[in-house]
Parts: structure tokens; sequence; C-alpha cells
């Protein structure tokens, strides 16, 4: 389709490029113009959308979540990291069927829509199931390898490398991951080391989430998480770490060294008590942080803005420093770093040539007056209320309330309420 959408403030989140009032121009899955209105335009529209005055922009990026995992919000909670997963998170997936996963993961995408979530960095089990979701929904997810002693082997990863990257239209793409250090063993880490090398691509790895996870591995190998993985090149190619909270000071040379992404999740870590992600110190290093939610079991909320807001205020409650992680910076975070966390460049900015996954922010709410700033009402006061519109690739999937996706959200909510109850008890 061809969709002109006017009226609308518009903010790119091209660096140096402030809010200005225009119109964008959406041709297929692509932006096809972002700028001042122009008149006496002689294209022909399929739609065109008025936006009110309100604020276009891109959609968020989730850069860490494992979205099926929407059958144990409020199962398991109030409990130590290791407890939860060994005796209530890894019994309970056992569990879990194909078909399972592919409505949860619907579940996962409405809540993600509502809070301008338009790309998430999925971590979880079967693939085929994540693959058929997106394409019945029209969705755009990056499936993040998570092989470890449980199940997969180097084979199927490379395998699924080339499957999943065969998508002309990016709504599916796949990079190389593993579960953890403490739950995948030597031998298989070297094998993904040996596909990073073969293709040259990045790794990424949940890594020191809990200040156990880095004692023990340094009981086991005489050095922390990040070194011990490095020391087997798993980052020789870039990556990511998921958490990144218990950092010694080699860690910070060797993240920054290896050009490694950090992806921060604040309400999961809080809720978990691992601990607070040394974000400014990354950002002073010019180490590159992304957001996001984790998944609904350990969070257990898929809201981007409460994951903004406590990205910055907790870091100025534990630097003593009210300056620290500025609005701007953790909107760059939100929408922009994770683009390129989840290898997604096309996604970045709202620009000419970009994929079309934008936002439409309602300005005409209380928590968003007196329009003085209003990328640090995002930040600050923004909330999920606020999201008019989320389009993916072209395509407007949630709009004023209202989802357009292939099943009901009636029959989503009582296929995950099933499974849930057939898994759960």
């Amino acid at each position: 389709m061809n969709i002109r959408i006017y009226n609308v403030r518009i903010l790119t989140m091209e660096a140096g490029k402030g809010i200005f009032r225009g119109e964008v121009w959406v041709k297929g899955d692509t932006i096809a113009y972002a700028g001042p209105v122009i008149l006496d335009s002689k294209e022909k529209w399929d739609q065109e959308i008025d936006g009110r005055g309100n604020l276009l922009m891109p959609g968020f990026k989730n850069a860490h979540t494992h979205s099926a995992m929407t059958f144990l919000r409020s199962h398991a909670d109030d409990m130590k990291l290791d407890e939860w997963l060994n005796t209530r998170v890894f019994p309970a997936e056992a569990k879990l069927t194909g078909e399972d996963i592919y409505w949860l993961n619907k579940l996962a995408i409405m809540e993600y829509l509502t809070s301008g979530i338009t790309s998430v960095f999925d971590m979880y089990l079967n693939k085929p199931a994540a693959e058929r979701t997106v394409k019945d929904t029209g969705y755009r997810m990056v499936i993040c390898e998570s092989i470890n002693d449980f199940g997969g082997t180097i084979q199927e990863v490379e395998e699924d490398y080339h499957r999943y990257n065969q998508d002309p239209d990016r709504r599916i793409s796949y990079q190389l991951g593993f579960h953890a250090e403490y739950t995948t063993s030597r031998e298989l880490m070297e094998g993904l080391s040996g596909l990073s090398e073969k293709y040259k691509i990045p790794v990424y790895v949940h890594c020191s989430e809990t200040k156990k996870e880095v004692e023990d591995c340094r009981t086991r190998t005489g050095m922390t998480p990040v070194a011990y993985m490095d020391s087997l090149g798993l980052f020789a190619h870039g990556g990511g770490l998921f958490h990144g909270v218990h950092m010694d000071e080699g860690d910070f040379d060797i993240i920054k060294k290896r050009g490694l992404y950090v992806v921060t999740n604040p309400a999961s870590n809080l809720k978990l008590a691992s601990g607070i992600a040394p974000v400014k110190r990354y950002l002073d290093m010019g180490i590159p942080v992304a957001i996001g939610t984790d998944g609904p079991a350990s969070n257990n909320c898929l809201d981007m803005f409460r994951e903004m807001f406590l990205t910055t205020g907790l870091q100025k409650a534990v630097c003593d420093d009210p300056e620290a992680v500025p609005a701007m910076e953790v909107l760059k975070m939100a929408a922009v770093n994770g683009a390129y966390a989840m290898g997604l460049p096309e996604c970045d900015t709202l620009a000419e040539g970009k994929k079309a996954d934008m936002i439409l922010i309602d300005l005409q709410q209380p928590n968003m007056q007196p329009l003085q700033n209003i990328e640090k009402n995002l930040v600050y006061s923004g909330s999920k209320q606020n999201v008019k519109m989320t389009m993916v690739g072209g395509r407007v999937l949630y709009q004023d309330g209202n989802y357009y996706l292939d099943s009901s959200k009636e029959e989503i909510f009582a296929r995950a309420n099933e499974s849930a109850r057939r898994i759960l008890g």
C-alpha cells in the first residue's frame, strides 16, 4: 500500500535533527519521504492518515526478550534467579508445544504493539513457531539463538543461520547466540566460536546478570564470564551481552575493544534482585547500550516506557547525579541503538529508504502537556496510553485500541489461557 501520514510532528531520531512538522510517505514496506509538507503533490494514495498534530517517530526496539514466556506471567514471582529458573521455569518450559509457543508469541506481540515496540530480539524455544507467528501477524522479529546443554547442536545452529536469514523483507532474521556461560559446555561454546569465525558474525549471550554467576564462573575458570568467553574467541566479531550487571574493570575494556553492545533490562534485574547495570559507565566509555524488557516471566510487563524511565532513574540514583543518562540518550537507546544491536540498521530512523516501522504518539493526553519538551515527556512521563498507532513494515497493526492481526484478541487470550492452565495446572 501507498500511505501518506500528514499533519504530524516528526521525530526522525537522526543525529542533530529535532522535531519538525511535516508528512511521511510510505510505499510498500519502505519510507519514501519524511520531510516538510509538499503542496500539490501528484502522488496517489491508498490511505491517508491525519496525524492531528501528534508525534510520528521510529518504533521502539525490544533488544532482549523471551516472548512466549507470557504463559509464566505472575506464576513464579518473588524468587531468586537460580531457584526461579531451575524449579519453576525450566520444568514448565519442557511441557511447551510449538502450538503453545505460536499463540503465546501472539499474546506478547499484542503487548509489544500497545507499547510502540515494532521489533524484538527474541531468544526462545521452537524457531519454526516463531517464524509462523511472524508470517501470520506481519510483525518483525530477530531470532537470537539460545543453544545450551539442554538442547541443540552446532550443525543445527548453522542450518538455522541460513534458514532464517532468507526473508527478503527481513520480517524475520537470525543472530548467533547461546543461553549463558553457566548452561553451556566449553565444547559448545568453542563450536559457536568456530561458526562466528567462519561467517564473520556476532554472538549474543546472557552475561553477568548476578553476582553468583560471576563468582561461580571465576571458581570454574579463574576468569569472569566476559573474560572467559572472550578467551574462547566468541566476541571476535562483536555481538552483545544481555544484562551486563556485574562487571570487573577488565570486563569493560574487553567490551569496548570487541565493540559489544550491552542490552540493559532494568525492570527484570530489579524484580529478581540481580542488581543495577552500570549504564552510565558504559556510556562514558563509548560502549553502546540498548534496552530490553526481558521475558514476561521475570518482568512481568512488556512496556518500553517503563524500561526507559527506569534506565535513567536508576542511574541518577546510584550515581548520585541527576545529570546521568539524560532523556534523549535513553530515547536513542530504545529506538536507534536497539536496531543496531539486533542487526536491523534499516530500522533505525524515520528517513527515506528505511523500513516503515513507526509509531504515532498521542500528545493530546494530560501526561504529555504542556508540550515544552516532547522528547523528555516520552521518557519521564510517557506511557502506553500515548501509543495511538503502531506500523510495522508499512502495515498498521495497532491503532486506537484496535489490533489488525490475523486472529482476534479474544482467540489469542483464550489460547494463551488454555496453554497456561494445561502446563501450570
